[in-house]
Order: C-alpha cells, then sequence, then structure tokens
C-alpha cells in the first residue's frame, strides 16, 4: 500500500531542465494535470526520473529475473494485451499455459500431469496451495464428525511473509518451529512437536529466503509419514519451492523433495526466480485432481465459454506464461542444467573469495540454490549493516538483515546470483568488498591515533 499526502508546497511539481522545449509549464506530480502533453515529452519524464532508482543487474538483494534474451522480450511485447482469463480469446495461449503445467507436473515426478495452474507469483500459489489444504481438512473433520473451527499449519519461522498472510488472512493458526543459533531450517522434530489433529498441512522450504538452504524435506517427510501411521491422522506436507524449484531438477536430480514423496501433496514455483522470466508468473501444482477439492473451482460463463479457474486474480498477463514457455522450449533440461551450473560456479567461487578475507563466516556457499548468505565476523571493526552500506557507494545492492525470532540477534548479509551476473562482477564485488573493509580499517586507524594523543 502506498500512503500519498496531497501537497502544494515546493517540489510538489514535475519540471525537468528541458522542459521549456516541450512543455509551457510544469505538471502537478500528485494529482492529474489539466491539459496532455505529448507521447514523447511523458516517455521522457518518467524515463528520467526513473535513472534514480538502482541499476537491477547489481540488485544482489532480489531473487528475480534480471535479464532475459531479446527474443523473449519481443514475444513479450507482441502479447503484453493478452488476458489470461480470456480463454475463448486467446485458445493458443490457454493451451501453452496447460503445457507448462504438464512439464512441470513431468519434472516434479507427478503421478497425474496437468493438476497446476499459473499465478501471478509464489505469493497468490500459496494462497491457492493453503487453500487447497483448508478445505480437505475441513472436509476430512466434517466427515468424521469433529470440530472445524480450529485448523492450524506448522511451518518454520524463516517462511517468507506471504505464509504468514495466509494464516491471518484465512483464520488459521500458525505453528512456528523456530530456528537455533545452529540451525536456520526447520527439522522433524520441531515439525512433530507442533502437530496435532487440526494441523491442516506442513511447509517445507526447498531454498529458504534467509540463507538459501534445503530444508530437510525427505527426512521431514518420512517422520510425518510415520507419525500419520501411528496417529491416523493424515496431515500433508506442502514444498514452498519459489527459489529452489527451477534449480534442485538441474543440479540435484538424486535429490528427493517433490511429487516422489508421496505425502507430498502440492508444490509452488516462482518462473520469475530461476525460472528465468520476468516478473511476475508463479506455478502451483498438486499431486493429482483429488488433492484440489472441486468447490475451489469456479466456473465462469465469461465472453463465450465456460471455464474453469482457480486463482485469486481474475484478469492477469498472458505474455509472462508465454515466456515462460519459451524457456522451456529454448533451453530444454541440458539448457537450464547448464545455466545453474554457471551460476552455482559462480557463487562457490564467490563465497570462497570472501572466505579468504578473514571477515566472514559463510553460512550458505551457493551449493544448494546459487545463493551466498554470511555473517560478519566479530571484533573486525565494522557490522553487516556498515557493509551493506558502504557498497551502495559503489552501487551494489546487498542486503543486511537480522534472522528470524529466537534468533535475531545474529545479522548476515545474502548475495543473490542470478543470469546476468557475471564472473568478472562478481571479481569487482569482492573488490569492492575489500576497498570498504579497507575503508573501515583506516578509519578505525585514525581514530585510534586520536585518541592517543
Amino acid at each position: 500500500m502506498v500512503l500519498v499526502r496531497k501537497s502544494t508546497k515546493h517540489g510538489s511539481n514535475v519540471s525537468p531542465s528541458y522542459s521549456s522545449r516541450a512543455m509551457s509549464e510544469s505538471i502537478p506530480k500528485f494529482q492529474m494535470p489539466e491539459e496532455e502533453i505529448s507521447p514523447t515529452t511523458a516517455y521522457r519524464l518518467i524515463h528520467d526520473e526513473l535513472m534514480l532508482d538502482g541499476n537491477s543487474r547489481l540488485n544482489l538483494a532480489t531473487f528475480v529475473t534480471t535479464w532475459m534474451e531479446p527474443e523473449a522480450e519481443a514475444l513479450m511485447g507482441e502479447n503484453f494485451d493478452k488476458n489470461m482469463i480470456d480463454k475463448d480469446e486467446y485458445p493458443q495461449t490457454a493451451k501453452i499455459e496447460e503445457r507448462c503445467v504438464n512439464i512441470l507436473s513431468h519434472l516434479y515426478h507427478a503421478p497425474q500431469s496437468g493438476a497446476g495452474t499459473s499465478t501471478l507469483g509464489s505469493s497468490e500459489a500459496v494462497m491457492l496451495a493453503g487453500l487447497a489444504f483448508k478445505w480437505k481438512w475441513r472436509e476430512k473433520m466434517k466427515s468424521r464428525g469433529l470440530p472445524q473451527d480450529n485448523p492450524n499449519l506448522v511451518l518454520g519461522s524463516n517462511v517468507q511473509v506471504v505464509w504468514e498472510k495466509f494464516c491471518r488472512y484465512w483464520d488459521v493458526e500458525p505453528r512456528y518451529v523456530t530456528m537455533t543459533k545452529d540451525r536456520y531450517v526447520i527439522d522433524p522434530e520441531g515439525v512433530l512437536a507442533q502437530v496435532d489433529e487440526n494441523t491442516i498441512g506442513v511447509v517445507a522450504i526447498l531454498g529458504t529466503t534467509f540463507t538459501g538452504e534445503y530444508e530437510p524435506i525427505e527426512a521431514i517427510h518420512d517422520a510425518l509419514v510415520k507419525h500419520n501411521e501411528s496417529s491416523g491422522w493424515e496431515i500433508p506436507l506442502h514444498i514452498d519451492a519459489a527459489s529452489g524449484g527451477f534449480v534442485a531438477p538441474f543440479l540435484h536430480p538424486d535429490l528427493k523433495w517433490d511429487f516422489q514423496l508421496p505425502q507430498v501433496k502440492s508444490i509452488n514455483v516462482s518462473g520469475h526466480k530461476y525460472g528465468l522470466v520476468y516478473p511476475g508468473v508463479g506455478w502451483v501444482l498438486w499431486r493429482d485432481y483429488d488433492e484440489l477439492p472441486e468447490d475451489l473451482i469456479f466456473h465462469v460463463n465469461y465472453l463465450g465459454g465456460d471455464m474453469p479457474t482457480f486463482t485469486l486474480n481474475f484478469s492477469r498477463p498472458g505474455n509472462q506464461v508465454l515466456a515462460q514457455y519459451y524457456n522451456f522450449i529454448r533451453l530444454g533440461f541440458n539448457g537450464y542444467k547448464r545455466i545453474m551450473e554457471s551460476l552455482q560456479q559462480t557463487a562457490i567461487n564467490l563465497a570462497k573469495q570472501l572466505e579468504s578475507t578473514g571477515h566472514f563466516a559463510i553460512i550458505n556457499n551457493g551449493a544448494t540454490i546459487p545463493v551466498i548468505s554470511f555473517r560478519v565476523k566479530d571484533n573486525v571493526g565494522f557490522d553487516a549493516y556498515e557493509l551493506s552500506d558502504a557498497l551502495r557507494r559503489f552501487g551494489w545492492q546487498v542486503p543486511a538483515y537480522t534472522m528470524p525470532a529466537n534468533i535475531q540477534d545474529i545479522s548476515i548479509l545474502r548475495i543473490v546470483v542470478r543470469e546476468g551476473f557475471s564472473r568478472d562482477m562478481a571479481d569487482s564485488l569482492v573488490e569492492d568488498i575489500n576497498r570498504s573493509i579497507s575503508r573501515f580499517q583506516g578509519e578505525e586507524t585514525v581514530v585510534q591515533s586520536m585518541f592517543s594523543h
């Protein structure tokens, strides 16, 4: 949500230095101008103002894709006007969406292909998966004559905020498995300590936002299956693969995390992260159609045909779905594998260079998803926030943040290695980190010299 205050003071108008060539007067910032201006002038006004944004290629905070091939950009540009909901008007776009769902179902070893949908991102996908869990739990409790008014969801305190939103918006109690100073992911013991007959599901993450680590999904799954057998409960498992879903199949093919595990009922993944598509597109997939309650599917008679739909949004762009399909057929399995291997090697090499400075403790070296997380060692003359701020002077955006509840006294930094971040750029980043460290040490020397006199 953006809050805008009405202003009539100095600075409330847009008035570029070259405006006299195309504009006779400035235009207001916070209300619609009275008269129209030329398209070229409007473009220049906004284009130049956006130069104040950071360089997206140097934004190492974001997971989202910041580079695509020109052919993909052209394809997206040609299809900006297509509404994904209008399947009768754009039947081929709808068929391509179905192909993408089937491709991902196959990639994730689903026993039944096609149970899924595109979304605006993993945030919408998470909401849909959570709703399916709640509806399935409610049906089960109703059939057994049990109360249905106290559902809970078991998840780590390291989850992305959208899971907290789901619990709050849909009246589900979140039960958190807390982190410890030597464990930044959930574990089977912590999960089993939280579940009960009112648990609608358990969430495990393939590539956490905080550190990039994989949670021990197979171990959690096996413990949950054993617990279900002894308790008579049927608690399902959802995998939040927003970051790792387009990495693990290519870098860790022997890792069991997806529908190969029978208690995994749904998976979300972000196409606009390591799926290599500009934002925003995500995907949610179910093990089979039985895991998707019919009550949640709406059949809409709109613009000429019956359209079954299970989304939170109605109108949404179709061009990102087309861009996802472009990547699937353009790269194929081996193309994705080659890109992910390259990103992983860049990340691992960068982590080694950081560790060699002697100032950092590496938490994740990029061997899982291509994300490096690290903390500044004690008593080195600077902290994570000071380093993050110093790197902004060189144009780099490297986020510093505290860990979740129970270990909030730990501050770390994170570097997301994406396509477009080259080995040369990684070397330049290390040089700028070393320059910053030298500056910190030089300032410390000056301060000590001042006090010594």
